[in-house]
């Protein structure tokens, strides 16, 4: 079994959200991946999704976007990303999209690799709003609720894996609250997205403290899936 990871997918089948507006990074972005994860992933194959699916709003308007993906091979995993306002609770979602397995405060095993996860939030800073100071220790929150389960499913051999929307580090890949909770947790891979853009940091795989770091953002890494295992 092989893992791919890839995020920021900004599928809009049901709203008007065209995304080849924001750069030449996006014009036919889709169908390259779309290229790309069919001849690549195979069905006993992991798909790591890190968030922000679906432009949609409503659980109805992100159903086109789920049933494009839904055919494509592999074992798809999904964690929300900021954008998802689509996302319900985890029972609803679940039911809804039952070809995907969704991160909200638990962890999934597949063979000997085990993924845990959060969206996370901006790293606060002297300048963030309390609002997003709230909502950032949530996140960590949330993310050790799911590392917990990972722990209490792990076996000797395992494979531990975050899957993170936003980047749990600044540009400067230093030190935070939620790369220390991964390091403590023992995560061997994690996976972060949200980032866009040219003048944006694009390292594509950064190593810290024993664990591997992969961007998974479409645009940054050529609207190719990243083979993390």
């Amino acid at each position: 079994m092989k893992v791919f990871a890839i995020s920021d997918l900004h599928l809009a089948q049901s709203v008007e959200k065209p995304m080849d507006i924001f750069g030449g990074e996006w014009d036919g972005y889709f169908q390259k991946i779309e290229a790309d994860w069919k001849s690549r992933v195979c069905d006993e194959d992991l798909v790591l999704l890190g968030g922000d699916i679906s432009w949609g709003m409503r659980l109805d308007e992100a159903q086109a976007d789920f049933d494009l993906i839904s055919p494509f091979p592999g074992k798809k995993v999904v964690v929300r990303g900021n954008h998802d306002y689509w996302w319900s609770s985890l029972a609803k979602i679940s039911a809804r999209f039952s070809g995907f397995t969704f991160i909200q405060n638990n962890a999934v095993k597949f063979g000997k690799v085990v993924v845990a996860g959060s969206r996370g939030w901006s790293i606060p800073t002297a300048k963030s709003s309390e609002e997003d100071k709230k909502i950032y220790a949530h996140e960590l929150l949330r993310l050790k609720m799911s590392l917990d389960a990972a722990k209490a499913k792990l076996t000797d051999g395992d494979v531990l894996i975050a899957l993170l929307h936003f980047p749990p580090f600044e540009a400067d890949f230093s030190d935070t609250e939620m790369t220390a909770l991964l390091e403590e947790y023992g995560v061997n891979i994690a996976t972060y997205g949200h980032l866009h853009g040219k003048g944006v940091r694009a390292v594509r795989k950064t190593q810290k403290n024993g664990v591997t770091y992969y961007l998974t953002s479409c645009d940054l890494i050529g609207n190719t899936l990243v083979e993390i295992l």
